[in-house]
């Protein structure tokens, strides 16, 4: 019998916090409110079974997964994990100043940035190859450069280009279920500029 899964979970501690904040195991979380083993969360979001698992278990260790069960996959022996609870709240009583919870945001998209970044070389060095098989591979990219004055220009910057996107996404979006329809992933990348020594300009 498995364990209950709550609805809610509020986090009250700071290492639950932190843990939450890395997008990847915020992510591998989303994806286990129904028991999955390391290679199907892997394989639902494009990543190495091995690197899921390592993930899997730093969740379990602070909680926040639960093992619940096995299965047998051919020769091998899968354990299953699932989420303590569906969705996650910070609590207000991590009394958190507001520059250290923009840090921890900060800290939160940069790792997003590395995960996305491998990814993409994985994509692209399959899709070469396909390419090199004569295969029609289309694609498109996107990039520029922009001088923000401040913190609160950024963040109103980032807040209506995620709007815009988002409003061409559900413009274009293809009619579930349509012949001709092909899935492409979008990717929103907002850092500072390095110079080439390194530094921020």
């Amino acid at each position: 019998m498995q364990p209950d899964i709550l609805e809610t979970f509020v986090v009250e501690t700071p290492e639950h916090a932190m843990v939450l904040l890395n997008p990847l195991r915020a992510e591998i979380l989303g994806r286990l409110t129904e028991p999955a083993s390391a290679a199907e969360v892997a394989r639902m979001i494009n990543e190495t079974p091995q690197r899921i698992n390592y993930h899997l278990k730093a969740l379990e260790k602070v909680g926040l997964a639960r093992r619940v069960g096995t299965r047998q996959v051919r020769n091998l022996v899968e354990v299953l994990y699932q989420a303590i609870a569906r969705t996650f709240v910070l609590s207000e009583s991590l009394n958190w100043n507001p520059e250290t919870v923009q840090k921890m945001k900060d800290q939160g998209s940069l790792s997003h940035l590395i995960t996305m970044t491998e990814r993409m070389k994985r994509d692209a060095l399959v899709l070469m190859e396909r390419s090199d098989e004569n295969a029609e591979i289309p694609s498109a990219t996107l990039e520029t450069s922009i001088r923000l004055q401040d913190q609160e220009q950024r963040q109103a910057f980032v807040e209506e280009y995620v709007s815009l996107v988002k409003g061409l996404v559900e413009k274009y979006q293809a009619r579930s279920g349509s012949k001709e329809e092909e899935a492409f992933n979008v990717v929103l990348a907002v850092y500072p500029q390095l110079n080439l020594g390194g530094e921020t300009k």
